[in-house]
């Protein structure tokens, strides 16, 4: 794309971005203010201020976790889902804001949630809002920009990820097209000059090292399927030794004090999750018994930090004494309460009490069964790195991935939260949990046999 035109994108961009956010700061508003003893927020006074001021803080934090206007990265919907989570989350913390700033002499003498009901249209109209924004961002930015030319190099050999490269590609074919496959033996420079972008696969590094150069020499958009190399050096740190630059990528562990934090936010999540979701516990419980009469639980031995094992508790989801594998499309061994545990994700909420007992965090690995172990290490040497933190019950993974991601993404995705991790990113990972209840794929069966219930 051409200097100008990007420019000029991105000042479009930025003007529908503005003008999103100051539709549903109005909307927020103007709503409130049709109430009585609300009409002083459309004027200039000190709750007006303190509350709009709440709502741009808050608004831009929730953007940071939950995305931001991501126009010509993403498909509509899942920016919409997104943006309508971070817009109730600020509209709930901003109304918040208001009571209390309501609270006095004037208006309310004592505490109140004065409007809440206002709430409900008030994210209605911001959710039309939204999807008049988006929809016409993307439009707009599709209008403009047509798909980039991709390029793809591979080592053909490798035939499983030369398809799964095409595959995640024909996923956005108004982001890319592509234009040719070429083995890197026979790539040539015109190759990669005939291209917007090149999507460099798993290759030897020497040769991916030259590619990497011509591409940046000749301003062209890459793409690659990180290696462990990669994901380390995502968290590491320029350094000067006397003039020289160097890269400095420490072995990551938490340290005593991120595992005391870490610890104490997994108890509290857990026992706050265990109360909050107590009715669901109780239904599904009587449901599970009522169709077959079998356990409520099911329990499997999964491997933790430093490859302890210990047993991951389920809601049964299966007929009892099914055969042991992952789910798949129209599967006859999942159970009709299962299907529905399943698909609001609800069948993995007994592993707060793996939580509490300090098996298991909230944010991390999945835990991987002990039969499947060696098989893996055996396939993807890195593996083992898994084991550095304790199994979660959501983490990076779970959050980008989908239920039938590859292993080898889902690695991938498992170290990089390793190697990046923070209080501040489990928070964030914790936020973002609920974008996965909108995703069509993330509870999708697999079409062959691996290792799981």
């Amino acid at each position: 794309m051409k200097p100008i035109l990007k420019n000029f994108l991105n000042t479009i961009i930025l003007l529908l971005k503005a003008t999103t956010f100051a539709l549903l700061l109005f909307s927020f508003f103007y709503m409130f203010s049709l109430l009585p003893k609300m009409d002083h927020l459309l004027e200039i006074n000190r709750t007006t201020a303190v509350t709009v001021l709440t709502f741009i803080i808050v608004g831009t934090l929730m953007l940071k976790t939950y995305g931001s206007y991501d126009i010509g990265k993403k498909k509509s919907k899942p920016i919409i889902y997104s943006l309508a989570i971070a817009t109730f989350l600020t509209d709930l913390i901003t109304f918040l804001m208001l009571s209390v700033m309501n609270t006095n002499a004037k208006f309310n003498p004592v505490f109140k949630l004065t409007g809440w009901l206002m709430l409900i249209p008030i994210l209605i109209i911001q959710v039309c809002v939204l999807f008049v924004m988006v929809y016409l961002g993307n439009y707009i930015y599709f209008q403009i920009c047509v798909p980039r030319k991709v390029l793809i190099i591979v080592d053909t050999h490798d035939d499983e990820a030369h398809k799964h490269i095409v595959s995640a590609l024909k996923q956005t074919k108004k982001q890319y097209s592509i234009s040719k496959i070429v083995d890197y033996h026979d790539l040539k420079d015109q190759d990669i000059l005939d291209n917007d972008t090149i999507y460099i696969g798993d290759i030897p590094l020497r040769t991916r090292e030259t590619i990497i150069e011509f591409c940046y020499k000749n301003l062209r958009h890459m793409l690659m399927r990180p290696s462990l190399a990669d994901i380390v050096e995502v968290s590491s740190e320029q350094v000067i030794l006397d003039d020289m630059l160097t890269i400095s990528a420490d072995v990551k562990f938490l340290s005593l004090e991120q595992r005391f934090v870490k610890r104490a936010m997994d108890i509290v999540i857990a026992l706050l999750g265990i109360l909050f979701s107590s009715p669901i516990w109780i239904i599904a419980s009587i449901f599970i018994k009522k169709e077959d009469g079998g356990p409520v639980f099911y329990k499997q031995p999964r491997l933790t930090r430093d490859g302890q094992v210990f047993n991951v508790l389920k809601f049964r989801t299966m007929k009892v004494n099914s055969e042991n594998y992952p789910a798949q499309e129209n599967d006859d061994r999942i159970t009709k309460i299962g299907h529905i545990l399943r698909r609001i994700r609800m069948d993995e909420l007994p592993q707060l009490f793996n939580i509490l007992s300090g098996d298991m965090s909230v944010v991390g690995p999945r835990p991987e069964m002990v039969e499947s172990y060696e098989v893996y290490k055996k396939e993807f040497p890195m593996f083992y790195y898994r084991l550095r933190v304790k199994g979660g019950l959501t983490g990076y993974a779970q959050i980008a991935g989908k239920y039938n991601t590859s292993r080898e993404d889902k690695l991938a995705l498992d170290l990089l939260y390793i190697e990046k991790y923070s209080i501040w990113l489990d928070f964030k990972l914790i936020l973002q949990t609920v974008t996965v209840f909108f995703k069509k794929d993330s509870t999708e069966g697999f079409n062959h046999k691996t290792d799981d219930e």
